[in-house]
């Protein structure tokens, strides 16, 4: 242990004397985790990759005022969590969309969602992101605080609120770490906790009563993944239909159109199925969840790549479809079209 610290210690001696590659070495090994907690915050990975390089770009140029009370992890928390509370301050969130395929009207929606800048984040780059030890404050799983329901409950609360949750409840530092984080108090992040905590139970109220999902990429999970793909590449609206709970909920930020119930859903399914639309789905994984980039046959056999589906599963149910643009695919390393087959 007292080598790695000469090490550290060592390697800091360095990095402020100007030396890029013992930068790098600091801090690499908590940039992925990092970047996680900033895309906790925002609910958008290109916002994430901002506050990330924003982060490192703070850490490089004050590495010379770290004073070495707190652990170097404690202290990119730090400026992690600042740099995306300056971001929510000053934020011009991304507008919603109008509807824009041709040849289908939508049918009327539940409601109109408020989180239309919330994107998926490729679980290719949640690899040693979300294995990091917590701290003993943590109240929930890492995997369950990557999902896509989590991370939307999270947008709706206050940007202070938010930072205090995150930091307290799913990575588990303590109340003082905290309030140093946040240059407050104890009391004032105990209060801003128990507010937080309310009004995440308000938005998640009807989570706790869904079934578990099956563990990821379990047989269990896999036999209902390939039922939905057999429903959906062959149109199959009654097949469809089957596999979804009776609440289920779909959204397809930026666009605000929300369905919710099983009816609702299938209509606007079987519209998207209308004059023989055939689509093909490739597997990718998204937020710790099933997802799949679709592409849309077309009569030169170029299949085009029309968005990504991310399945939120409850038992041997769908119990949520969240759709998002045609653009997030590269994030997953699924390309834009697809020869024919």
């Amino acid at each position: 242990m007292a080598r790695v610290e000469l090490g550290r210690t060592d390697l800091i001696s360095r990095a402020r004397a100007g030396d890029g590659e013992a930068f790098r070495a600091l801090t690499e090994p908590h940039r992925r985790e990092l970047q996680v907690h900033c895309y906790r915050m925002l609910g958008s990975f290109q916002d994430a990759e901002d506050a990330i390089q924003d982060t490192m770009l703070s850490a490089w140029k004050g590495l010379v005022g770290f004073d070495g009370r707190a652990s170097l992890r404690t202290w990119l928390y730090r400026i992690a969590t600042n740099r995306c509370l300056d971001a929510l301050r000053s934020a011009s969130r991304r507008p919603a969309k109008q509807w824009d395929i041709p040849r289908f009207e939508p049918p009327e929606p539940t409601r109109l969602g408020e989180i239309v800048w919330l994107e998926p984040y490729p679980d290719d780059l949640l690899d040693g992101a979300i294995t990091v030890p917590l701290g003993p404050e943590a109240r929930y799983e890492q995997t369950e605080s990557i999902s896509l329901a989590f991370v939307t409950a999270l947008q709706v609360l206050p940007p202070r609120q938010l930072a205090v949750l995150i930091l307290r409840d799913v990575l588990g530092f303590h109340a003082n770490d905290v309030a140093d984080m946040l240059d407050t108090t104890v009391e004032s992040v105990k209060s801003a906790l128990k507010r937080a905590r309310s009004g995440l139970q308000q938005r998640r109220g009807s989570d706790a009563e869904s079934e578990p999902a099956p563990a990821a990429e379990s047989p269990a999970e896999d036999a209902i993944v390939a039922k939905f793909v057999n429903a959906y590449e062959s149109a199959d609206i009654e097949a469809l239909v089957a596999l979804l709970t009776d609440d289920v909920f779909m959204s397809m930020p930026p666009l605000p159109l929300e369905y919710e119930g099983r009816d609702l859903v299938g209509r606007f399914c079987a519209g998207i199925f209308g004059s023989d639309r055939r689509f093909v789905l490739v597997p990718t994984r998204a937020n710790g969840q099933p997802a799949f980039g679709a592409y849309l046959a077309t009569p030169t056999g170029i299949r085009h790549g029309t968005g990504l589906f991310v399945l939120t599963l409850a038992g041997d149910r769908i119990c949520a479809l969240t759709c998002f643009e045609n653009s997030v695919l590269p994030w997953f390393g699924l390309p834009r079209s697809l020869a024919s087959r």
